[in-house]
């Protein structure tokens, strides 16, 4: 077997992986595919996990002081764990 070379990537892919799974099975739940059924409790829970992995996509309005606006002199790409 192969020695792990960036557990940090697989930690992000399983993570990937078990965030649709959980979008699947709502989705499944939610256009009453046969064989879905999701209680009270493990709706919530999926809900919780959502949340916690997924963006909810809430509008965010950044706002300052027009006389003092914000500049961005450089933008400069940095490599994951460097």
């Amino acid at each position: 077997m192969a020695a792990r070379t960036n557990l940090r990537q697989q930690d992000s892919t399983r993570a990937a992986i078990q965030t649709s799974q959980l979008v699947n099975r709502l989705q499944d739940f939610a256009l009453a595919k046969p064989g879905v059924d999701i209680d009270a409790n493990r709706l919530k829970a999926i809900e919780v996990l959502l949340r916690k992995s997924l963006p909810d996509l809430s509008t965010v309005t950044h706002t300052g002081d027009p006389d003092n606006p914000v500049t961005i002199t450089s933008i400069q790409l940095v490599a994951p764990g460097a």
